[in-house]
């Protein structure tokens, strides 16, 4: 399966310091090791793991991860909105 080659190359998963601070803001964390954090979310048993192009996506817990294919960067992370916030703007 495609996302048994993430899976097996996580230790590769890397962010840039601006990435950080995007992660950072966009999840509304406090943690200075925001890849850590990602990765234990990739890891999870739920997650999940599919790529699309060029990227990864893992999606778990509200969270959508993107993930360069080639690089292993962490592009961003962001909560998913619901419906009801995609439909009418909340």
């Amino acid at each position: 399966m495609d996302k048994e080659i993430l899976l097996t190359y996580i230790d590769k998963v890397h962010t840039t310091d601006l990435g950080k601070l995007r992660i950072n803001k966009n999840l509304k964390l406090d943690t200075d090791d925001v890849v850590d954090y990602l990765k234990n979310k990739i890891l999870d048993k739920n997650c999940n793991i599919y790529k699309q192009g060029k990227n990864w996506y893992c999606e778990i817990d509200n969270i959508k991860i993107t993930i360069n294919s080639y690089s292993y960067t962490i592009i961003t992370a962001h909560t998913i909105k619901n419906e009801k916030e995609i439909n009418y703007g909340f």
